[in-house]
């Protein structure tokens, strides 16, 4: 295996330009991994000083407390859980049943939920329970196009859910403001009679019509059904709106991302106590074995975090962000796709825009210390893996405390990649602006 060394030398990083915040060298020095398997270390040592000296823009990634770190990587992880507190199938679960019961009431309270399943390994995990637990092999399930801004678990046929559900898919009306097409999602639903309407996405800058996709469930008489993953943490500190205060019967959602929180997924239930047992048990026995208490010690954490005023700043700042780097590109005469963003995510044509495909942006922007990823866009006509657009968002830098004016400056640095492609002169910006900008070690 190629040595971190060679591979920084080989990206023109040496490793003398790295850095660290203060005391994670003292509270994560991974003695043990770096004594016992020194080629781990090595990774895990790369990525540690990558995160501390470049600035993260994918949406769908952030940084963790040291709390949730220690959760994570507790003592937790040797027990086994199968079941739900209370009902094991081992014994000795004393503490375990304390620390998912402390998830489950925190994260009823922090959405307004009366019940919550904090087990679902992922985001992925926790829409597949949910299909499983609420329909037969061949019921249909109306979701938003991966084109459009959905997600690989909304129906793509690449996926193996595909092949046990019918999937049927709406989209925008219109790219350019972003707006969904109300009547035609309507007309789809009495069409098609889907046994599930599904509302969220993973591309989607704008906010979302709740009001009218419960009236439309309502009247075909489905279940609505909000996947937020993306933007639990936005809802949790209130900076945009709470779909279960709508009407819709069940949410999930993932840990990370916009809620800071260990990677893994969540199920809400508004009120209904017969969906609440049927996604229950979907999730355990159905889908998955023992429950990672390790991590869902981490989500419980993250969940009181979440709780705290300070968050409900956090989560303003980051659609604050969003917002002013969006004016910066729009200014720019760059397309976004929906013309900008409610969100945290901005979704930009690249190749339209600078001429540029989005993998080779994604590349030039690394190089230059930015990370983002790849995607396409609406009626891209171009691959997947070579997409027109690059999909970026501000939980990470808002985490740091990045505020308006230095995520102007990081729009502005982004746009001098894309136009000139000389990384050299924005990597040395980079690297002060994350000096400047270190990574907290706790949000308390």
């Amino acid at each position: 295996m190629r040595s971190l060394r060679s591979a920084f030398r080989a990206r023109g990083k040496p490793r003398a330009q790295f850095f660290y915040h203060g005391s994670i060298r003292a509270m994560y020095g991974y003695e043990h991994i770096k004594k016992e398997d020194p080629e781990v270390y090595e990774a895990i040592d790369g990525e540690e000083r990558r995160e501390a000296n470049g600035l993260e823009l994918i949406p769908s990634e952030n940084y963790v407390s040291h709390a949730v770190r220690e959760a994570n990587g507790s003592v937790l992880t040797n027990k086994y859980a199968e079941g739900y507190p209370g009902a094991r199938y081992y014994g000795g679960q004393e503490f375990t049943d304390a620390i998912e019961t402390l998830a489950i009431e925190r994260a009823k309270k922090l959405f307004g939920a009366t019940f919550a399943n904090v087990q679902p390994h992922s985001g992925a995990s926790a829409n597949t329970a949910v299909y499983f637990a609420l329909m037969q092999p061949g019921d249909t399930i109306l979701g938003m196009d991966l084109s459009h801004g959905g997600h690989l678990t909304h129906g793509h046929p690449v996926t193996h859910l595909s092949k046990i559900f019918n999937f049927v898919r709406y989209g925008m009306k219109n790219i350019e403001t972003g707006e969904i097409d109300y009547e035609a999602l309507r007309a789809l639903a009495k069409e098609h009679k889907p046994k599930i309407l599904l509302a969220g996405y993973s591309a989607y800058p704008r906010e979302l019509d709740y009001e009218t996709f419960v009236s439309i469930a309502r009247e075909v008489g489905a279940i609505a059904v909000m996947d937020a993953a993306h933007i639990a943490g936005l809802i949790a500190g209130k900076a945009v709106k709470n779909p279960l205060e709508y009407g819709f019967d069940v949410m999930t959602a993932t840990t990370h991302k916009t809620l800071r929180g260990p990677r893994g997924g969540i199920v809400l239930v508004r009120e209904d106590a017969d969906i609440a047992k049927k996604i229950d048990k979907a999730v355990f026995p159905g889908l998955q074995g023992g429950p990672l208490m390790n991590t869902i010690a981490g989500k419980a954490v993250c969940f009181r975090e979440a709780m705290l005023p300070s968050f409900e700043t956090y989560a303003k700042q980051t659609t604050q962000n969003a917002k002013a780097m969006a004016e910066v590109f729009l200014a720019d005469g760059a397309r976004l796709i929906a013309g900008g963003t409610d969100n945290h995510l901005i979704l930009l044509d690249v190749f339209s825009s600078y001429g540029i495909a989005g993998g080779e942006a994604e590349k030039l922007l690394d190089l230059a210390g930015i990370t983002v990823n790849k995607n396409t866009i609406p009626d891209d006509t171009r691959k997947p893996m070579d997409p027109s657009g690059i999909r970026f968002g501000t939980p990470a830098l808002t985490t740091r405390g990045f505020t308006e004016e230095a995520c102007r400056e990081v729009a502005q640095l982004m746009i001098s990649v894309l136009r000139t492609k000389d990384v050299a002169s924005v990597r040395a910006r980079v690297t002060a602006l994350a000096k400047a900008h270190p990574i907290p070690e706790s949000f308390v």
